[in-house]
């Protein structure tokens, strides 16, 4: 697509007091349903790629592949082919040595990409590493010409930019979109576990969108990531700044698809929501709460196989350590209790009647009546038989003297 056309769709979109929405696609399946969704353009990058392959957005940062090589293979076989509508962007490496800069972004243009956005950038790096980074041509200034080279060529390009000194010179270099990149994006199971705080980010923006009204008024402005991961997150920061709409990358495809994929595995794996199971697999337990939740399961699972192991798997502890833990908490073993349990529930059933001794063992988890039967007597004082026909003549008694 032309720039001039994307430009005039997204001021239309934000002239109708909407949020411009741009997505990460590391797949041809986020891309689909991305769109289907509402994304007005969709980037091209390697950490999409990585996410898709249940990496972290981070491994596009390492030697595990070639990150311009990722994205001109993914957008030409999954993405360009599925979606001629809709903007499709190229995540660049700039500081890529085997690439010459003009030539490359001309061929990602014939490629049928409609723009160019600086990523991986090492916006996201700082400290020694990224002094020697620089030092070795791996600069912010190559991101900033790729975003120049890719202006004069017409295509639509997003700058991400973490401090003032990069948002002028993106906004000198003719980027169309100032993008604050507030950092890898938290929540979920793979996301970061410590990130700036909303408010942080808030300054953060209000200070590179004022250079925007200052410089050049016209440049969309737009936020990715950081701690800003749900609607009201973003609610919050148009509301509070110049913002004017959002990049999701793990927030449009990595989080959904986790909670999706895992919840979906719960709800096949038992259509008992109450079932303790779901409980363990859930993750949420502490370790006050694992005894009741074991004897929960024995309650609902005692007339099946029941090994503290597999609970202790699932729990992510030792077996001995699960194992000391119930005993010092219940006063028994775990297969002390196990056995009173089945032999309580066999009573009570051979008490109320209408099942056979054998149907009773099966039951409570027997397949060998002889062993139910050894550990009934054991438990109980007598024969299931016995047990069963002592408690029929009370009801025969007490029936009679109902009459």
């Amino acid at each position: 697509m032309k720039r001039d056309v994307i430009l005039q769709n997204l001021k239309a979109v934000c002239n109708l007091n909407g949020h411009v929405i741009g997505a990460v696609a590391g797949s041809g399946m986020t891309a689909r349903y991305a769109v289907l969704g509402g994304a007005n353009f969709l980037l091209a990058l390697s950490a999409g790629k990585f996410r898709s392959m249940g990496r972290g957005s981070l491994a596009s940062y390492f030697c595990f592949g070639n990150s311009n090589q990722i994205v001109m293979e993914m957008g030409q076989r999954e993405l360009l082919p599925l979606l001629s509508d809709v903007p499709i962007l190229f995540g660049i490496f700039a500081s890529d040595p085997t690439v010459a800069l003009p030539e490359y972004i001309a061929e990602i243009r014939t490629a049928g990409f409609s723009g160019l956005v600086n990523f991986p950038t090492v916006a996201l790096i700082d400290g020694q590493f990224r002094e020697a980074l620089e030092e070795d041509g791996c600069t912010y200034a190559a991101e900033v010409e790729a975003i120049r080279l890719a202006h004069a060529q017409d295509l639509f390009t997003v700058a991400f930019v973490t401090d003032e000194d990069q948002t002028r010179k993106m906004l000198d270099a003719g980027a169309d979109v100032i993008c604050v990149h507030l950092g890898v994006t938290k929540g979920g199971f793979m996301g970061a576990r410590k990130s700036i705080s909303l408010d942080e980010a808030r300054r953060i923006v209000d200070r590179l969108f004022a250079i925007c009204a200052e410089v050049r008024p016209e440049a969309i402005r737009m936020v990715y990531a950081g701690p800003a991961n749900t609607p009201l997150d973003a609610q919050y920061l148009y509301g509070n700044t110049a913002c004017q709409g959002y990049i999701g990358g793990s927030t449009f495809d990595r989080i959904p698809s986790e909670r999706a994929i895992v919840q979906s595995i719960r709800d096949f794996r038992s259509l008992d929501r109450n079932d303790p199971i779901q409980q363990l697999l859930s993750g949420k337990l502490n370790s006050a709460t694992y005894i009741r939740t074991v004897r929960d399961y024995i309650a609902q699972h005692y007339n099946s196989k029941v090994q503290l192991g597999d609970l202790a798997l699932l729990l992510n502890v030792s077996l001995s350590y699960l194992s000391t833990k119930f005993a010092a908490e219940v006063g028994c073993s775990f297969t002390e209790y196990l056995l009173r349990y089945r032999m309580d529930k066999a009573a009570e059933l051979l008490q109320e009647g209408g099942l056979s001794c054998k149907e009773v063992a099966e039951r409570v988890g027997y397949e060998d009546y002889a062993q139910f039967s050894k550990m009934f007597k054991q438990y109980k004082g007598a024969s299931p038989a016995q047990f069963r026909s002592a408690h029929a003549t009370q009801r025969g008694a007490s029936a009679d003297d109902n009459v």
